[in-house]
């Protein structure tokens, strides 16, 4: 790359003197640097960096492909992950992400909210971990890009209602939040049919919600669940309909006593954890 300044001897005096100042400063962390893009440096001061260092507009260029990096200076990213694990105190939003991330580490900040753009562009995710932040609200379609994502924590926020979920989830962790069975909308789960993990334990849900065929494992534990019926786990108008892949059912600590219906797990191979009193 080739440039032409016609300029004065005093104009390029001047100009060598600003660049002395750019390499004072360090031109290599300059453009590793988060702000470079943002700097007010003259073109014409980068035009004489440019005929210094011959490697500079290549570096440029790496940059602009990694435009990502401020995330990755603040974070650690390895090939597809992002771990951006008790970063500051001053994290509130969902760091910008790599475009090829696939898993994103994002534990134990201070993110308040997720918005529809925050994983828009970022169609590789297979596993984000938000737990452990201040999240309180979730925009509805802020997952409903993401095809490939199989895996969601949202464990230890302050939720009080669910957005619209991704279909190819296996597993995913609501634990610890402020859920209520109105903010958890009746086909919430209902359309997950990979589901395999479903972590619902220490809310505020008076009811089970709808489970589909291919959870294994649901925990409901400690929450305010009073009530399970036939059509609960099972059909009531089908006494031959089986669910071989529920193995493990928590629903200790809710003021529910699972004997009072007792055929309400005629369909599963295991019973619930909880009180069976009579």
């Amino acid at each position: 790359m080739s440039f032409s300044l016609h300029r004065t001897a005093e104009e390029t005096q001047s100009l060598h003197f600003k660049a002395s100042q750019a390499s004072v400063i360090s031109l290599w962390s300059v453009v590793h640097s988060q702000y470079l893009l943002r700097t007010n440096v003259p073109t014409a001061v980068l035009v004489v960096a440019a005929e210094y260092y011959p490697c500079f507009w290549t570096c440029l260029d790496i940059l602009v492909v990694f435009t990502d990096l401020p995330t990755c200076l603040l974070c650690v990213c390895l090939t597809g992950s992002v771990y951006c694990e008790e970063v500051s105190p001053d994290m509130t939003t969902v760091p910008a992400l790599p475009k090829e991330t696939a898993y994103l580490y994002a534990r134990f900040n201070k993110i308040q909210k997720i918005g529809n753009k925050d994983f828009a562009d970022i169609l590789t995710l297979k596993r984000i971990d938000l737990t452990g932040n201040i999240i309180s609200e979730i925009e509805d379609g802020a997952f409903s890009k993401l095809s490939l994502l199989e895996e969601l924590s949202l464990a230890e926020n302050r939720l009080v209602k669910l957005p619209m979920l991704p279909a190819k989830l296996t597993t995913f962790n609501a634990n610890f939040n402020r859920l209520k069975t109105k903010g958890v909308k009746a086909n919430a789960f209902k359309k997950l049919s990979k589901l395999s993990n479903l972590y619902l334990s220490d809310n505020q849900l008076e009811a089970v919600p709808h489970i589909p065929e291919n959870v294994r494992t649901l925990h409901l534990q400690n929450n305010n669940i009073s009530d399970v019926s036939v059509d609960t786990f099972c059909r009531s108008n089908d006494t031959y309909y089986l669910r071989p892949r529920l193995t493990e059912i928590r629903l200790d600590g809710n003021p529910v006593v699972l004997s009072k219906n007792p055929d309400t797990f005629t369909c599963l191979n295991v019973l619930p954890v909880g009180q069976y009193r009579r």
